[in-house]
């Protein structure tokens, strides 16, 4: 067998250590942003817990890893060469695009990236089998490729922006009514129950979303599935006891509630989201582990089928690659500033311009609100309008407070750990952004002066998004046909 192909793997090894640098500044935002803009904490401890939290995630990963092997594409109808190409078109697409992301300060999915450039690279790759064999079609094309994976992530999409949005929206707005700006009193009497609840999703999401593999068959997970109300109503019990004896010893239950919220969604995110930065390398190596293996380069790669294990030590120099990536990179703090200054509290610079569609919402938004306000007695109004009134009482000179950083957590881990549990294609990044602005927006943090730029904020973000789709499909397949007729 050519040498070559021990080239290919060094080569693929050195971009899965660039897709770890570029992935986690991309992604690092879903998990900071909530505890670095109500500033719970200082940076260097919450980046202590996240650093954490992605450390026991990265060596629970291993069985996500079947998504690069076999995934988008059917490998037993490819050889190794074959492979080989499609694996190093994917990783050089993959790694331009999100770059690309990290240095405009737009935060995107790495899944979806990543999906898309193995949908790009394996159209490459069919097309050049279709080309080389005349008892071939274009219409043989299916027989190769995964597409209904593809339109579940594009529905993905268009399902996370609609329902975190909502749902960011709604629970911020009981919220904000309950305990108001100045929340201090009632917080002292129901606070426990209320993060109580919070930690409760937070634990259902870390270990369902973040440790379901390792756990899964367990004896205790399969009684919390059989029982899960049950479950859920004890969990949120004994925690807001915990939380109510550490509440009267002058304890900041927020700070513990966010800080738990930071360490789930990291370690969620470490635990799902590896297989978008080294899947693929591993796979690659282990393409080539089975024509080595057989001494013979045109093998198909049938066993690609097949369930393999990471390796640990593998699992651990990732872990060990994205926490210095995540204390070190200055791209990671860019992305996480544009979500930061889409929702801070009160008016704020943004470099988002004004656009006819922007106003047009405005308008609509202005108008709706005008209608319900002539339906309800100004009393009522008044009352309501009171709860609303911003009041920095923590004095922190946080762009939000800690309420609306556990709403944001919780919100976030309660949607991802349903649609997990009824198998519904929802993307991590996708939810924790759109819950970010759905709460900002009930919190009346976009002001009439604001709002025309931060809803063109948002729809720059949102259309980046199938960019994605679309640029790493397109550059996937422009690598991989580069690559096989190379």
């Amino acid at each position: 067998m050519s040498e070559i192909y021990t080239v290919i793997v060094v080569i693929l090894g050195i971009l899965a250590v660039s897709g770890l640098f570029v992935g986690v500044s991309n992604d690092a935002v879903n998990f900071l942003n909530s505890a670095i803009g109500s500033k719970a904490a200082p940076m260097k401890t919450i980046l202590l817990v996240a650093s954490i939290g992605i450390l026991l995630g990265t060596v629970t990963s291993s069985g996500m890893m079947e998504v690069a092997r076999n995934g988008m594409f059917n490998p037993g109808l490819f050889s190794f060469h074959e492979v080989m190409m499609l694996y190093m078109g994917v990783m050089f697409a993959n790694v331009i695009l999100l770059d690309l992301y990290n240095s405009m300060g737009l935060p995107t999915s790495t899944t979806v990236s990543l999906i898309f450039c193995l949908l790009g690279a394996a159209v490459a790759v069919s097309i050049y089998k279709i080309s080389n064999d005349g008892a071939l079609g274009m219409g043989d094309l299916n027989h190769f490729i995964n597409t209904g994976r593809a339109m579940g992530i594009v529905s993905a999409i268009l399902l996370s922006v609609v329902i975190a949005f909502t749902f960011g929206t709604l629970i911020m707005y009981i919220s904000r009514l309950i305990f108001s700006f100045r929340y201090t009193a009632m917080f002292r009497r129901f606070g426990a129950f209320w993060c109580g609840a919070s930690f409760t999703a937070i634990l259902y999401f870390a270990v369902f979303k973040g440790l379901k593999t390792p756990l899964a068959g367990s004896a205790a997970i399969e009684w919390i599935d059989q029982h899960i109300l049950l479950s859920l109503f004890l969990c949120w019990a004994v925690g807001s006891l915990l939380l109510f004896f550490l509440q009267r010893l002058k304890i900041n239950i927020l700070r513990l509630t966010i800080l738990s919220g930071t360490f789930a969604l990291a370690l969620a995110f470490a635990g799902n989201d590896l297989v978008n930065f080294i899947g693929v390398p591993v796979a690659g190596f282990d393409a080539y582990s089975i024509a080595r293996h057989a001494g013979d380069s045109t093998i198909l790669m049938e066993g690609l089928n097949a369930s393999v294990p990471a390796n640990f030590l593998v699992l651990m120099t990732a872990g060990v690659i994205m926490i210095v990536t995540l204390w070190t990179s200055k791209k990671a703090m860019h992305v996480t500033e544009t979500e930061i200054s889409l929702s801070t509290q009160g008016e704020s610079e943004t470099q988002y311009g004004s656009s006819l569609f922007s106003r047009t919402i405005v308008r609509a938004a202005l108008n709706a609100s005008n209608a319900i306000d002539r339906t309800i007695p100004k009393r009522i109004r008044d009352k309501i309008s009171s709860r609303f009134q911003y009041e920095d009482i923590e004095h922190s000179g946080a762009p939000y407070d800690m309420i609306r950083a556990t709403v944001n957590l919780t919100t976030s881990a309660m949607l991802i750990s349903v649609a997990t549990s009824l198998k519904l294609p929802l993307s991590t990044t996708y939810v924790c952004f759109m819950v970010a602005m759905g709460s900002s927006l009930a919190d009346k943090a976009w002001g009439r002066e604001s709002a025309v730029y931060r809803i063109s904020g948002v729809m720059t973000v949102v259309a980046g998004w199938f960019i994605t789709a679309v640029g790493g499909f397109l550059i996937a397949l422009a690598m991989g046909l580069i690559l096989i007729y190379g």
